[in-house]
């Protein structure tokens, strides 16, 4: 004899499917606004505190949900580890798709899978990416050594100058370590490189005990980061990266163009400022259902023109040029289109060498 819950079996899975339809169908049938409505973004962080990538995460999370529907809140996770591809990996696999996770990429890491790196298992091109707070308009990547420093001009470091600095850097994915490396092995400057630090914080804690002489950081972030030391002066910069022209505050320091005639460097030093020119990035994780994608990058492109938030930015002396998400996916393009041969040799001089 068949048992009646058996005999009822079809009946209960045919309401219990009725039932899980109509429990999803509000669900799907959400707005942008009834989503986020009570909600919480968390704004991933691969770098620690302190630095230009914390101080723009925390930035938008103050801001950003004034232009979201529903008007979320929003909160940073730091997570720092291997320059920020740890973050990276975990955005593009592992982080909720619903629009509640969002994340600042430090500005070289989605370059690395385009280089070919192994640890960066993600593409690039498939992030929700919604725009970059600067396009480094004003901003400059600077050689920066403490003022007290005996080196009072790059030609001192030059082959032949007499000189070397003491520089510090961060992982393999990290700006500091990368200019380095690129300054010493493509344009000859005598720099001794002292790895693992984490973050520029604790570099700008080791210039001011002596322990180092300097470090590549760039001009908003000394700003934003270490305000009371640029307004005393305590930095001397000697010369910069991520800029086709000299900045107008330091109209006497040279940009790296300018340093090498050599084509095979000038195309070396163009690949590797690219990624200044999306220099504070923001991206979501593949696959957010799309009006709360389109939500999210309408969002972040009308926090980047309030009024309250550029004040805010102003303070805390942070470069707001903004580049909408387009404008990152051509930049990861013309990243793309480098031929070859200049990968392959800046993936051999910045390696991990010490």
């Amino acid at each position: 004899m068949v048992p009646n819950i058996l005999r009822k079996l079809p009946e209960i899975v045919g309401c219990g499917l009725g039932m899980g339809l109509m429990a999803m169908q509000p669900a799907q049938a959400q707005s942008v606004e009834q989503f986020y409505k009570g909600r919480s973004i968390t704004i991933l962080v691969g770098n620690s505190p302190g630095g230009i990538n914390d101080i723009s995460a925390r930035l938008m999370a103050r801001h950003i949900g004034r232009f979201i529907p529903g008007n979320p809140s929003a909160v940073v996770q730091n997570n720092p580890g291997a320059g920020g591809v740890i973050t990276a990996n975990r955005l593009f696999y592992n982080a909720e798709k619903d629009g509640t996770v969002l994340a600042k990429f430090e500005r070289a890491v989605p370059q690395l899978a385009i280089q070919g790196d192994p640890n960066a298992q993600f593409d690039p091109t498939k992030y929700l990416w919604l725009g970059s707070m600067s396009s480094y308009a004003d901003d400059a990547y600077l050689l920066a050594i403490n003022a007290s420093n005996a080196v009072k001009s790059i030609d001192e470091i030059k082959p032949g100058g007499g000189k070397s600095v003491i520089l510090g850097a961060d992982a393999t994915a990290s700006s500091n370590f990368i200019f380095a490396v690129i300054a010493k092995e493509a344009l000859g400057l005598n720099i001794n490189l002292v790895r693992g630090y984490t973050g520029a914080a604790r570099m700008f804690l080791a210039m001011q005990s002596g322990e180092l002489d300097g470090q590549y950081v760039g001009l908003s972030s000394i700003k934003s980061g270490q305000r009371d030391l640029y307004n005393r002066k305590a930095f001397r910069a000697l010369m910069a990266f991520g800029r086709t022209t000299r900045h107008p505050e330091f109209p006497d320091i040279p940009i790296g163009r300018e340093m090498t005639k050599d084509p095979n460097v000038l195309a070396l030093i163009d690949f590797a400022d690219i990624p200044f020119f999306m220099a504070l990035p923001f991206a979501g994780p593949p696959g957010i259902p799309t009006d709360r994608a389109q939500a999210l990058q309408t969002a972040f492109m009308a926090m980047c023109k309030d009024k309250a938030f550029l004040e805010d930015a102003e303070k805390i002396g942070v470069d707001i040029s903004p580049l909408d998400g387009e404008g990152i996916l051509k930049m990861l393009a013309r990243m793309a289109a480098t031929p070859k041969d200049v990968i392959a040799r800046y993936n051999a001089i910045s390696g991990e060498k010490k």
